[in-house]
């Protein structure tokens, strides 16, 4: 199977963490963020993340796939979600800071979607009309975000570590863990140490790496 992703992709990276952590053969295919065609002509749509199963048909909906990868050997090893209520009025509350926070920063890391400079413009373009500034503003007032931010963070003591839960994943990881993971891009942003144990474990389960390393 192939999955084709974004790797700054949060929905991507749902299916990815199944893959992972069930050490499934998919093959992982970084879409040019740009190539619109590239996605129609497979699922009639501009989204990733797209599955491409063993059959030569494709899917699309990060959750269905997630549950695909799953479940389609008949061994499924995602538990599932206690926390859904909480994890989903977080992220509404959160959302906003993160599109501010992390858009400006992806084109500056060496992201395999932005191979190309048209990548890079068309990027620029679509996500600086979504947040409503450009991005050398967005960058420049990172610090009003992260201190909104901050306090969010603090309050994510809902989510249980792996290693409490003997070192299996839920769907509460699945749908939380990603988001989080996107926030590791802004260097100056203070994760809790609950927080940053979760990232940690979750990023080595499943084999999705971290940006602390190359943070801006």
């Amino acid at each position: 199977m192939k999955l084709f992703i974004f790797d700054h992709c949060p929905f991507c990276m749902k299916a990815k963490m199944v893959a992972g952590i069930k050490k499934l053969p998919v093959e992982f295919v970084y879409l040019q963020n740009d190539d619109v065609n590239a996605r129609i002509e497979k699922v009639g749509a501009n989204m990733v993340p797209i599955l491409e199963k063993n059959d030569g048909s494709y899917m699309a909906e990060s959750l269905d796939i997630a549950k695909y990868l799953d479940e389609h050997d008949h061994h499924p090893i995602i538990e599932k979600s206690t926390h859904e209520e909480e994890i989903s009025e977080w992220l509404n509350a959160a959302r906003p800071l993160f599109a501010k926070l992390t858009f400006s920063r992806w084109t500056q890391l060496d992201l395999p979607e932005f191979a190309r400079p048209e990548a890079i413009t068309w990027f620029t373009e679509k996500k600086e009309e979504f947040i409503g500034m450009n991005f050398e503003q967005a960058l420049a007032n990172s610090n009003e975000y992260i201190n909104a931010l901050n306090p969010l963070l603090v309050n994510a003591n809902f989510i249980t570590l792996p290693s409490e839960k003997g070192n299996q994943i839920t769907w509460d990881d699945i749908n939380f863990f990603p988001f989080i993971r996107n926030l590791t891009v802004v260097k100056e942003l203070d994760f809790p140490p609950h927080l940053k144990n979760y990232l940690e474990e979750v990023s080595e389960l499943t084999g999705v790496h971290l940006f602390f390393d190359v943070a801006v």
